[in-house]
């Protein structure tokens, strides 16, 4: 007897369409100038091709996996965020990020902070990247300028939720 994909679903206890894997990125940007104060920006990211290339690659290669994402870029393009980028527009800085997750939740995140007198300059664009330069790109977020002068302190914070 042969069945559909609906009705085996069904068997299973399941619909179709409804196990659907679902990352979100968000990226909070805090610059504190050295008077103490502090400017937020958050702002949604977009998971480009190469990301999901990235994940699927991490998920299913039996060797040859790429490097893990260690690293997050900023810049000062301004050109909207699409699937396919994979790199800044115009890339000002790069630094490693850390990395934390609790086993058992579905959000896990990348924080790097950029000190005084590292990437200098009117920023609106950032990235999550697997390399120190060139490397693969998860994500692109472009954003509302953060004029970052050379004694103020950026720190971008990306925040990823799996569903």
């Amino acid at each position: 007897m042969k069945i559909g994909i609906t009705e085996l679903l069904a068997r299973l206890g399941r619909k179709a369409g409804t196990d659907d894997f679902c990352l979100h990125g968000r990226l909070e940007a805090r610059l504190i100038k050295p008077d103490g104060s502090v400017i937020v920006q958050v702002k949604d990211n977009l998971i480009v091709n190469a990301g999901f290339s990235f994940i699927a690659q991490s998920i299913g290669l039996s060797s040859g996996r790429p490097g893990v994402m260690s690293h997050i870029a900023v810049g000062t393009g301004t050109t909207a965020a699409a699937s396919t980028n994979t790199a800044l527009v115009t890339e000002l800085a790069r630094k490693a990020a850390t990395f934390t997750h609790t086993a058992g939740t579905k959000v896990f995140q990348f924080e790097a902070t950029f000190n005084a007198g590292e990437a200098t300059g009117a920023i609106t664009e950032a990235g999550v990247f697997n390399a120190a330069s060139v490397g693969t790109m998860l994500d692109r977020v472009v954003f509302a300028v953060i004029n970052k002068g050379a004694d103020d302190t950026l720190t971008q914070r990306f925040t990823f939720t799996m569903s």
